[in-house]
């Protein structure tokens, strides 16, 4: 036992903690609406953090695997895997009556949500915690929002990344200890509510040349005030180069992911969304650039650099630490939060 864990033990528990966690990872065949779930892993943490069991499962998505070169699975593998139909059932007695733990949460979540609207049922799941918001609670100093370096600063040993059960292992051994810690301080944890999707469209979407397809916008994400980006902006982004945290990006035109979704993964690199393009902005992502609108006119103006939003979510994957020290992180909105004195919320 750890002096971590000594002291932890000692000292009186948060009553408002809860009962007990899902850490749960999944490889997709992408990031869009349409994408489904290739393979998905949960590990089932009591109270305090500890192992209580594991599950892993194959999952056929009934279309191309998408990036086998980032999680290993082609459609040979997964042609003899169940559907998610299939593995619903199991997958809910897993996640229910527990918070879902996810580094970078939303996209497990959301990607769940979608598969059992799919299905027609409802994820038993009612919070989420994403291990990224955790690690800016307690103040880590971690070079990025990575899972391996949030895995080295606590001494965990990745043996395979983007495979679905190793994720869900390493996250689980990092999340023990940063659970201890927060319980240790007396840390709010940042749990966040999860909407279920109650409407999916299969309607099949019209190919456009050089999109992917996407469903119509929902409402089963709450829109909120983003906090304001913690880092100085260094400037234009340079084609070759990685992106840099501080960098202001904007959007124009469709995307074949979920806007919102889009926009969290920059935020939680460290970049800047930006609404409007004007002489600061590092950067505009679009996949119509000779498209007139006031954004790409003003890019082409102030000579903005372009990119598409396949370029720009592969560079979403590294983005270069800003110069100098990391500032405190922002704190994230309080609506969403749950106050530590407040009960945890009966299983749904």
């Amino acid at each position: 036992m750890t002096m971590l864990d000594d002291l932890t033990t000692a000292a009186t528990w948060p009553a408002a903690y809860p009962e007990g966690y899902a850490v749960v990872d999944v490889e997709t065949t992408g990031l869009a609406r349409d994408d489904r779930i290739v393979s998905a892993a949960v590990y089932r943490l009591d109270a305090r953090g500890e192992v209580e069991d594991h599950w892993y499962t194959l999952v056929n998505p009934e279309r191309d695997p998408g990036p086998v070169w980032i999680h290993g699975l082609t459609s040979d593998v997964l042609a003899g895997a169940p559907l998610f139909p299939e593995v619903a059932a199991e997958l809910a007695e897993r996640l229910d009556g527990r918070v879902l733990v996810a580094h970078n949460a939303i996209f497990d979540w959301s990607m769940i949500a979608r598969e059992y609207a799919r299905a027609e049922r409802t994820a038993p799941t009612r919070q989420r915690l994403c291990t990224i918001a955790l690690s800016k609670e307690l103040g880590l100093p971690l070079p990025n929002h990575k899972l391996e370096s949030l895995a080295a600063h606590f001494g965990v040993v990745q043996q395979r990344a983007h495979h679905a059960l190793d994720d869900a292992r390493v996250l689980a051994e990092a999340f023990r200890p940063s659970l201890h810690a927060a319980a240790r301080d007396g840390v709010r944890l940042p749990l966040l509510e999860c909407l279920p999707l109650t409407e999916w469209s299969d309607a099949p979407a019209r190919p456009r040349v050089g999109y992917q397809s996407s469903y119509r916008p929902t409402s089963w994400r709450p829109s909120r005030k983003r906090p304001a980006c913690p880092y100085p902006n260094p400037g234009r982004y340079a084609p070759g180069e990685p992106l840099t945290q501080g960098m202001r990006v904007a959007f124009s035109g469709d995307t074949s992911v979920d806007r919102e979704l889009l926009e969290d993964r920059s935020v939680e690199a460290g970049l800047h969304i930006a609404t409007s393009v004007s002489r600061l902005t590092s950067l505009l992502v679009t996949n119509d650039p000779g498209a007139s609108t006031s954004k790409t006119v003003k890019a082409a103006s102030y000579g903005t650099p372009v990119i598409d939003e396949a370029a720009f979510t592969q560079l979403l994957r590294d983005v270069a630490p800003a110069r100098g020290s990391v500032p405190a992180p922002a704190p994230a909105p309080e609506p969403e939060r749950l106050p530590l004195s407040a009960p945890f919320p009966a299983d749904g």
